[in-house]
């Protein structure tokens, strides 16, 4: 029901936006290249406002003809340059769906992936929209792997991996102040296992063999002591580690 009614409610602002696009559009003309020429004449001049309203005249004045395919790209583009991000895939999703075999369908899916990315929030707030950012990245991957921009498509879902990692972390960090050794350690591992390739996870291995010490676990501590120097020998904590190791009773 809440999917439901969020859906609505864009639609209902997509609708709105259309129908108030009709009084304020600069589209005066029948011939559909006339019309997208206009409409992208504000686009490059960073008019995305003007963009919006004449793109959403031509998304129903030409539907079906030849600039659909590209009229429809650059409406979702004009909302993602606005930061409107919500809207943005909407349209790149309508994009999509429509028009999945033309050429700006290949960009418009990495421009969808970049939507969810500009609506992953910062690390401690709710990570739905990170989770499904890296889906659409990775499905972009699946689908074009030598495209341009799937270098930047790898490097953003390391990006989004590092926060989910961060997250995790601090929860783990927060549960070692409060005493509680046992949850902590669940979060470290989680990291260990699910964010291996992650700019945290020799944090969380540090983190997890000072958990287990403090639970006088010494065996295990020193298996994961091993387990360090083994994963991560150019690291940071490496001396850290090494202390911690020499703290361990023989």
């Amino acid at each position: 029901m809440k999917l439901y009614l969020v859906l609505l409610t864009l639609v209902i602002t997509v609708i709105m936006t259309g129908c108030s696009g009709s009084d304020k559009s600069n589209i005066n003309t029948d011939d559909p290249d006339k019309a997208f020429e206009i409409a992208k004449k504000s686009y490059d001049k960073g008019d995305y406002l003007q963009a919006i309203d004449d793109f959403s005249v031509i998304k129903v004045k030409f539907s079906g003809s030849n600039i659909s395919d590209k009229s429809q790209y650059y409406f979702g583009m004009s909302y993602l340059k606005r930061e409107e991000y919500i809207l943005a895939a909407y349209e790149f999703e309508y994009l999509l769906k429509n028009y999945g075999t033309s050429s700006f369908a290949v960009e418009g899916r990495y421009q969808l992936a970049m939507c969810y990315y500009g609506l992953s929030p910062k690390y401690p707030l709710d990570q739905t929209y990170t989770y499904q950012a890296i889906s659409e990245f990775k499905n972009f991957l699946e689908l074009y792997p030598t495209d341009k921009n799937s270098p930047e498509a790898e490097a953003r879902i390391k990006e989004l991996r590092n926060k989910l990692a961060l997250k995790d972390l601090k929860s783990a960090d927060l549960y070692y102040k409060m005493d509680d050794y046992k949850a902590s350690i669940v979060y470290y591992e989680h990291i260990l296992s699910e964010y291996f390739d992650t700019d945290y996870a020799d944090d969380a291995l540090v983190g997890k063999i000072t958990a287990l010490i403090a639970r006088k676990k010494y065996d295990d501590a020193k298996k994961e002591v091993e387990r360090f120097e083994s994963r991560f020998p150019k690291s940071d904590l490496y001396a850290k580690v090494q202390s911690l190791k020499k703290s361990l009773p023989n």
